[in-house]
């Protein structure tokens, strides 16, 4: 899912110190400060692509597309522009355009949607299961009708949704599974990684992602090479890949340059020891959450990435005075479900009722949560939570 920053209580980073000082939401700049192997890499990235002047296209970016791909498990990525642009790319390149009808779900960024329109297609909002705020697959057989020809399964906040159920249901149809994996950078359900289920993928690699650039980014991935062929067409200008010259179909420009794939090839190779930092920190929250601070439930099967820590919540108005007034910081992922936004509301549409994702958009919260998140920011946290007295702490 291809998120921009949400509504944020206070995501500005802090000096390290004692423990009544406050805790940032996301905090950036903590490895390339904490970590001087990594600042050494980057900075010789950074100077090995300026040496080479290869700054569109060139070795970096075909280096980084195949540690990727090999790193998700799949045949072929394509670096592009940010990760709107790859969902978009993979739905055109399958061949979903006016008059079709892609199912997603309600629950997510509003750029899921946004690709489905982009192609000319229409999104058709459905709900989520209530304890993992994943794509439900009952909701998705409901829906599906003579237009349908694609769904998008969004591996919503780190955890991988239930692609088994969801592959069944779409092979009964006949409809493309696609993944927006734009939060789940190396989450695996089942022990294959996300990217390597469905007909294709689509990842960003926004700086706040778990694979986060130095800038924007994004890439497709595949185990269909006619597709990732047409992915990399379109998003070349269209170009034949026999003479640059000639455009064999109307394209655009969507390229990952040369310098964010150098730094993504560093970034990448920590990967997997921060994906183990944020799980850490994630079962230091749900052990000492107070009651009325619900996490979300993982999947039987499934080893989510926790690119956020969502909590769903009894009274978010009291937990977010509280954590403001200790200088903690905190988010809203998403507050305005995609079935609610005006700009799917055009035409006299009326928005889908989806009662799952219209209660969780009253009640999710999301908790400071980064690699370099301590337990002892972790218990500050939970502290102050535990202190409302509407969330079943003590006064």
């Amino acid at each position: 899912m291809v998120s921009r920053p949400p509504v944020i209580g206070r995501a500005v980073a802090v000096p390290p110190g004692t423990p009544d000082q406050g805790v940032p939401f996301l905090d950036l700049g903590s490895d390339l400060a904490d970590s001087a192997r990594l600042r050494a890499e980057l900075d010789e990235a950074w100077s090995r692509t300026v040496g080479s002047a290869r700054f569109v296209g060139g070795p970096e970016v075909a280096a980084f597309e195949a540690e990727f791909a090999e790193y998700c498990g799949v045949a072929n990525c394509v670096g592009v522009g940010n990760g709107t642009d790859a969902l978009e790319l993979v739905l055109a390149a399958l061949g979903v355009g006016p008059g079709d009808e892609v199912v997603v779900p309600g629950a997510t960024f509003v750029a899921t949607a946004e690709a489905v329109v982009g192609v000319g297609a229409v999104p058709r909002f459905v709900d989520v299961r209530p304890d993992t705020l994943l794509l439900d697959p009952a909701a998705v057989e409901a829906a599906i009708g003579p237009r349908t020809v694609a769904v998008v399964a969004v591996h919503l906040y780190g955890q991988v949704a239930d692609m088994d159920a969801l592959a069944v249901v779409t092979r009964r149809h006949g409809l493309a599974l696609v993944e927006d994996a734009a939060q789940a950078h190396g989450a695996r359900l089942s022990g294959r990684r996300a990217g390597s289920i469905g007909v294709a993928a689509a990842f960003s690699f926004y700086p706040g992602k778990n694979l986060g650039a130095l800038g924007d980014g994004g890439a497709v991935v595949t185990d269909d090479d006619a597709l990732a062929g047409r992915v990399r067409r379109a998003a070349d200008h269209g170009r034949s890949g026999k003479d640059r010259h000639v455009h064999v179909v109307p394209g655009r420009n969507s390229r990952l340059d040369g310098l964010q794939a150098a730094f993504l090839r560093v970034k990448l190779r920590g990967l997997d020891d921060a994906n183990a930092a944020r799980a850490a920190a994630m079962a230091r929250y749900r052990a000492a959450l107070p009651p009325g601070c619900v996490p979300l439930a993982v999947q039987p099967a499934a080893e989510p990435v926790h690119h956020l820590a969502v909590v769903q919540v009894e009274d978010r108005a009291a937990a977010t005075r509280a954590l403001t007034a200790a200088d903690i910081g905190w988010g809203l992922h998403y507050p305005v479900p995609c079935q609610r936004q005006p700009a799917f509301l055009r035409d006299g549409r009326r928005p889908e009722t989806l009662p799952v994702a219209d209660a969780a958009a009253e009640r999710v919260l999301s908790l400071p949560m980064f690699p370099t998140l301590t337990a002892e920011q972790v218990g500050r946290v939970c502290a102050v939570l535990a202190s409302v007295p509407a969330l079943g702490g003590a006064a």
